[in-house]
């Protein structure tokens, strides 16, 4: 069954040539040109996936983003940034954007990270259906709901924040290096780069670890991370 791309880009030839590109590999592709007919073209079409541009009028990106995020947290969403535009990409990261492309790019990387993202959130999809809970210490995953508590207390994580903790849980007691995680969390190679792991590890660390008296992640100098189940 063809995957349905709603496509959000003010720019009408750009669009367009989208349009054309995607449809030529097997994709049906629904068109809004700002961010008031693309929270209407949500709302009324299910897409398989959003490739959502921040620089749009009505509504911003973000603020559609962040619109789509209170009521679905499943759907892909790829937003396209300008190239220095590092605080929008932070921000749609943080509201739950699954993936950034950065203007001006090649088609064959559009289609790399749709490919990407919509294999990602159909193993997502199977895992939910599969189970429900992932358990490691004081520490509990709600796949389903998406809700995370350590020692009974609420914890909120981010889309990409859950994704990444999710991974370490389910492969407890095994060591991770930066490339595995990568790989399986993000689902593709930032040019090689890294670091951004590290950084998610902080943040994950920073709600999972911080206050409590038993550091569930561990890091493993020269290699990698490891999540152990006990206190």
């Amino acid at each position: 069954m063809e995957k349905a791309i709603l496509v959000v880009e003010d720019e009408r030839k750009i669009a367009r040539l989208l349009q054309i590109e995607l449809e030529s590999e097997g994709y049906r592709v629904l068109l809004a040109h700002d961010g008031i007919e693309g929270w209407a073209a949500f709302q009324e079409y299910q897409a398989d996936l959003i490739l959502l541009d921040v620089m749009l009028p009505g509504i911003s990106g973000i603020e559609l983003l962040r619109r789509i995020r209170s009521v679905n947290q499943d759907v892909p969403v790829l937003l396209v940034t300008a190239k220095n535009s590092v605080e929008d990409k932070v921000s749609g990261l943080d509201l739950g954007a699954n993936d950034y492309l950065t203007k001006p790019f090649e088609i064959e990387e559009l289609f790399a990270r749709i490919r990407t993202s919509l294999r990602l959130s159909a193993r997502a999809a199977q895992t939910d259906h599969a189970e429900e809970w992932l358990i490691a210490a004081d520490l509990k995953l709600n796949l389903n709901t998406r809700e995370v508590e350590r020692a009974d207390k609420p914890l909120q994580l981010t889309q990409r924040e859950f994704d990444l903790l999710a991974y370490l849980v389910r492969n407890k007691k095994h060591v991770l290096n930066r490339d595995q995680i990568l790989s399986e969390v993000w689902g593709y190679d930032y040019d090689g780069n890294t670091n951004v792991v590290d950084v998610y590890i902080r943040y994950v660390r920073k709600k999972v670890d911080e206050g409590f008296p038993t550091e569930l992640i561990h890091t493993v100098r020269g290699i990698g991370y490891v999540l152990k189940d006990t206190l």
